[in-house]
């Protein structure tokens, strides 16, 4: 075979190697996006929290070493105004998504049911609804997934950069912090959750004294 000939073949091997390449790569970027909209692994971002990381991805804090959750008052994105520290004597899940967020969307039917099924039990859920640009982005994901308790709207992460640094990271979205009784942060998630593993996070909360 000439020099020639086999010049058009390492071509197309050539291409044929960088298309793989390519379409690896673009599967790992899907893989990462289905298990995180936003970058934050399981770092909250420096600083000494006394978070314990459990084999399953949730960090909780003793109690009397637990840190004070920041003011996070504002207007909901139904228009109403919303302090959560009016729910203090309550465990408080608060859970940040967004409605451009694939694994929000997942995990957006495991809290509505939990909610359901402990809302009677002094179990208060909040949502920050972050980075949606329009509240009717976020009124259509609550209505599409039947979300019935409210959400803070902080389009550009403000009530996220409260939290003292190591306490929550504002780029891990979906993620979910349970507050104890006294409005401290007791447990932690930078990941979306399924139904038991969020169950999980309240339980020992609920069950304090």
């Amino acid at each position: 075979m000439s020099a020639a000939s086999r010049a058009p073949q390492r071509s197309t091997t050539r291409t044929r190697s960088r298309r793989a390449a390519l379409l690896t790569a673009g599967a790992a970027a899907a893989a990462l996006t289905l298990s995180a909209c936003g970058s934050g692994g399981t770092s909250g971002g420096g600083g000494d929290t006394n978070f314990i990381m459990g084999q399953d991805g949730i960090a909780t804090v003793k109690k009397g070493e637990r840190a004070e959750a920041p003011d996070l008052s504002g207007k909901t994105i139904a228009g109403k105004q919303l302090d959560v520290a009016s729910y203090k004597g309550k465990v408080v899940v608060l859970n940040v998504w967004g409605s451009w967020c694939a694994p929000c969307r997942a995990e957006a039917p495991n809290f509505e049911k939990v909610y359901q099924d402990l809302k009677g039990k002094g179990v208060q859920f909040v949502g920050i609804n972050t980075r949606d640009t329009s509240v009717n982005n976020a009124l259509a994901f609550e209505k599409q997934q039947g979300v019935t308790y409210p959400s803070l709207y902080d389009p550009t992460g403000k009530l996220m950069l409260r939290f003292k640094k190591g306490t929550l990271n504002p780029q891990a979205i979906p993620s979910t912090l349970v507050l104890d009784r006294d409005g401290k942060i007791a447990a932690r998630s930078l990941a979306a959750l399924s139904e038991d593993k969020l169950r999980s996070m309240i339980t020992p909360v609920l069950a304090e004294k």
